[in-house]
């Protein structure tokens, strides 16, 4: 790419009155140079059971054209028209609350027959009205697919199926695995199959959500062969995945695979960061999408919805946009686009207001966008196609989400808990965001792990043999591994392994546990005043050495940190969970011995230092104030220059390697070495 891409998802469709060239106007005088339009509307261009009307999609296509702004396609299939749902229920996904009801997106079954057909038909018309325009750069595939806890008649039999193929057609096989002779949930008989719904075994559970994910993948890559037959060489198909939601995006998606899909249905990956504004605005949310979305092709992606506005609680102080928009592009985005243009005056998301509010006047967000896009053009291709080279690497899991989803970490008698995998994978990213350590994000199969001189495995509830093999053998290479409580418990079908745990990993880390409980007023020894917190495992060191133990009359022979020399590496392992401030410096140190100090910058949040390469393999350094505060930093690459100080863009000021930087309020400055 030439450019950096700086876009707006566009409902012309959504509009009171039509206002087409006065909103292009503002477009470009914003720097826009790319909107997604279509992925919202099937029943606007199909009203009637093919009556077919893309005078809207045609417009809007010869205004963009005409103006010189792309257009991203979005396939119109994540909301289906009354008149389906009318010709057939069934396209209404049946879920663990019953047979749907229509009204709100993502409600349908995305394996049903007539969904599939009806949705194949009204995406083949549209790119046939799209196929030949010059403006379209590439297609968007549906929009946050996952699989909307779709469990019907349908999708049940084809698990039936599924099971059957994975077991060898034998129901001894499946018992055994998942532990089906309990509370006499054994099946003997495939027709006698129980509705999964029901099921309180977390490994059917577990397998049924794997399942689901799977669907996820097959549909996306099904509406990508399609798109496939229209799109030029030139165009690129990409997916807007997003993340966990908890009010924002926030950790690794239950509902789909990531990997699995990027690998299958996409030439780019894209995805939509939702995150915290005003006071809450750290950018972690920022980088943990963008380090996780770039991971899955290693490559540049397409930050395809992002606020500008949104809800209240999320406008932005004045600085913050341009701060986000520059935070996006320091983890790899080729594009940055907001949901949405305008505000919308009806309907559910009246309030999630776009770049525009609903007067369609200027604002102070609009007038910083304008900023946003100046840079934008300005510092293209000087930021486009960066890259990262990391050192540490850590390991995610879909199979170990949905499993400590079913055995939360503080599940009690009195029921389910709260905790569940995300809340340490990000305990520990936030952990190393925060101290400017880089990651990547790999799968527990990943073949070449040691390209990485660090590992970190949060909370690998769930593996298979071999995945854990390859990380022992990892480390005997030479590899630094860290893994935390909760990991290598059970197998990949969530069946509890009945050796020492954490089962194969034990002799490269030196130790093993049978007990483990939740911590009670536990200090940790050697510290003034740090507690083990949420779960704590009882450690035997077995040739390990200990760290870190707990200081408590009942604990005190137990480790809760260990570290452990096997074959040519170190492999360490934390019992329990610290305060974040206690986990940085157990990072740090073990940094320190991985000889990868240099990725530890003397600098810590609120400032963040994010570094990339460019063309020409000369590094470019990104230092943010995520304060109002004026901060100061040190810069730790070679002599270089400004492309950014103090909103000026190319500025060249020379900057020597260990000068102070003066940070002002939300500030970003962008260096690259000589």
């Amino acid at each position: 790419m030439n450019k950096l891409l700086y876009g707006v998802a566009y409902y012309y469709e959504y509009l009171p009155y039509d206002r087409l060239d006065e909103d292009i106007k503002m477009m470009k005088a914003a720097g826009i140079n790319v909107v997604r339009i279509a992925e919202s509307t099937w029943s606007t261009y199909e009203k009637q059971e093919g009556q077919f009307d893309f005078s809207t999609v045609i417009k809007v296509l010869d205004a963009m054209e005409e103006a010189g702004i792309d257009v991203i396609i979005g396939t119109p299939t994540y909301a289906v028209p009354s008149w389906l749902v009318k010709m057939d229920p069934t396209v209404l996904a049946v879920t663990h609350q019953g047979e749907g009801v229509y009204g709100a997106r993502q409600i349908m079954d995305i394996t049903n027959p007539n969904y599939l057909k009806y949705g194949e038909r009204v995406i083949r018309k549209l790119l046939e009205v799209c196929r030949d325009r010059k403006c379209i750069i590439g297609f968007q595939l549906d929009n946050e697919t996952k699989y909307y806890d779709t469990a019907g008649p349908n999708v049940q039999a084809a698990f039936v199926e599924y099971l059957k193929e994975k077991f060898n057609g034998s129901t001894d096989a499946m018992n055994a695995a998942f532990g089906l002779d309990y509370w006499s949930n054994r099946v003997d008989n495939w027709e006698d199959f129980p509705d999964v719904r029901g099921t309180i075994n977390g490994s059917l559970g577990a397998e049924f959500d794997k399942f689901r994910r799977g669907l996820v993948t097959e549909f996306l890559t099904w509406q990508s062969n399609i798109v496939k037959e229209y799109a030029r060489p030139d165009q690129f198909i990409t997916h807007n995945l997003d993340f966990e939601w908890r009010g924002y995006s926030y950790g690794v998606q239950p509902a789909n695979n990531h990997f699995e899909i990027a690998k299958e249905a996409l030439t780019v990956a894209g995805c939509d960061i939702y995150h915290p504004t005003q006071d809450e605005l750290t950018g972690a949310e920022i980088a943990f999408g963008g380090d996780m979305t770039r991971s899955l092709k290693q490559n540049n992606y397409f930050v395809l919805e992002t606020e500008a506005q949104g809800y209240p609680c999320w406008t932005p102080y004045p600085g913050q946009l341009r701060q986000q928009a520059f935070s996006h592009v320091a983890s790899g985005a080729a594009l940055v686009e907001y949901w949405h243009w305008h505000s919308i005056h009806n309907s559910f998301e009246t309030y999630w207001r776009g770049l525009l509010s609903h007067d369609f006047k200027e604002n102070h967000v609009y007038c910083e966008a304008k900023t946003i896009g100046r840079d934008f053009a300005a510092l293209s291709p000087a930021l486009c196609n960066l890259k990262k080279e990391n050192k540490v690497a850590m390991v995610v899991s879909n199979d170990a989400l949905s499993a400590l989803d079913w055995f939360r970490i503080d599940t009690t008698a009195e029921g389910p808990g709260k905790t569940g995998y995300n809340d340490v994978v990000r305990w520990m990213y936030d952990a190393l965001y925060k101290m400017n350590v880089e990651v990547d994000f790999i799968e527990p199969s990943c073949k070449d792990m040691d390209r990485y001189q660090m590992v970190i495995v949060p909370a690998l509830y769930a593996a298979c043999e071999a995945d854990l093999q390859r990380m022992k053998q990892y480390v005997a290479d030479g590899g630094y591994l860290i893994t935390t409580f909760k990991t290598a418990y059970t197998d990949e079908n969530v069946k509890v392994y009945h050796d020492a745990f954490p089962h194969v990993l034990s002799e490269c880390l030196g130790i093993s546990y049978s007990n483990f409980t939740f911590p009670k007023n536990v200090k940790l020894s050697g510290t003034a005043d740090e507690q083990a917190e949420l779960f704590m495992e009882l450690v035997k060191p077995e040739g390990a050495d200990v760290l870190v133990s707990y200081d408590h009359y009942a604990w005190k022979d137990y480790a809760a940190v260990t570290r452990n020399h096997y074959g040519k590496g170190i492999a360490q392992y934390l019992g329990c969970k610290t305060s974040e401030k206690y986990l940085q410096k157990l990072l740090a140190d073990a940094m320190k011995e991985a000889g990868i100090a240099d990725t530890v910058q003397n600098t810590e949040f609120p400032v963040i230092v994010r570094r990339m390469k460019d063309e020409n393999g000369k590094r470019v350094w990104f230092y943010f104030n995520y304060s109002h505060t004026p901060a100061e930093a040190v810069y730790a690459g070679a002599d270089g220059v400004y492309l950014m100080k103090e909103d000026q863009t190319f500025p060249g000021i020379n900057v020597a390697a260990g000068e102070k930087l003066a940070l002002g309020s939300w500030d970003v400055q962008i260096i690259r070495e000589k």
